[in-house]
């Protein structure tokens, strides 16, 4: 077989093992697999947000912390996410589900605490004058007034985490913690000439569920972002291009 023909005969692979009802509906089959990806994705995300958002919406509502930000954002970046899942399964926490979650929430943490401390800290000054001539307290300052209007952040944030999370939890497989990974590691015990349709066919499914979260997360942040907003995003982004 030719250079060219290894790659058709690859795809061709992919395609017939997709078409292949059983591999959908069968134990550990796409849609069992699909399940346990979502929910690891959703658990990490979940437990990224609840670290992370309240820090950076306390940071950002003292208008202090900001090198912190960048600190835990720059140190979280780099720990490798592989490393984390080699290391975690051999603590007590064990090998499955909790140390893939607890890996990839740490993988989920820059881009929720950078966007929640941006979002308030990018809050108009004037509306902070305002609410505090009303006589609103820190407390109520935060809640009434800056956490609503940082919301389109918080959504920018979460988009980008989850994207970031649903495409690296197919590293769960090399802790044996289930989702999509799963389709490609048995591909590859299978050997590229026999597997190689269902590593690609796997390759596939991460892609497409990534860019399927990916444009369902834009239209939800779209639909958070206030109008006036929208337009002076579009205006800040032209600026930078120019």
């Amino acid at each position: 077989m030719d250079e060219r023909g290894a790659p058709v005969n690859a795809i061709g692979q992919a395609v017939t093992w997709l078409n292949d009802p059983l591999n959908w509906t069968n134990p550990g089959g796409i849609l069992d697999r699909l399940g346990e990806h979502l929910w690891i994705s959703f658990a990490a995300v979940l437990l990224g947000c609840l670290v992370a958002w309240p820090i950076g919406l306390w940071l950002g509502h003292s208008g202090r912390g900001g090198g912190v930000v960048v600190l835990v954002s720059n140190v979280t970046l780099a720990i490798p996410t592989v490393a984390l899942l080699t290391i975690l399964p051999l603590t007590a926490i064990g090998f499955g589900q909790r140390p893939v979650i607890l890996a990839l929430a740490v993988f989920a943490v820059p881009p929720l605490l950078a966007n929640a401390y941006t979002g308030v800290r990018e809050v108009d000054p004037e509306a902070r004058d305002a609410a505090r001539g009303m006589g609103l307290s820190g407390g109520q300052l935060l809640t009434r007034v800056e956490l609503p209007l940082a919301v389109p952040y918080l959504a920018t944030g979460f988009r980008t985490a989850s994207v970031q999370v649903v495409a690296t939890a197919a590293l769960a497989s090399f802790v044996n913690g289930g989702g999509l990974g799963q389709i490609i590691s048995a591909g590859f015990g299978l050997g590229m000439s026999v597997g190689g349709g269902q590593i690609l066919a796997g390759a596939l499914l991460v892609a497409v569920l990534a860019l399927s979260i990916e444009g369902l997360l834009a239209l939800v942040e779209r639909a958070l972002t206030p109008r006036p907003l929208r337009r002076a995003r579009r205006t800040r982004r032209r600026v930078a291009t120019a």
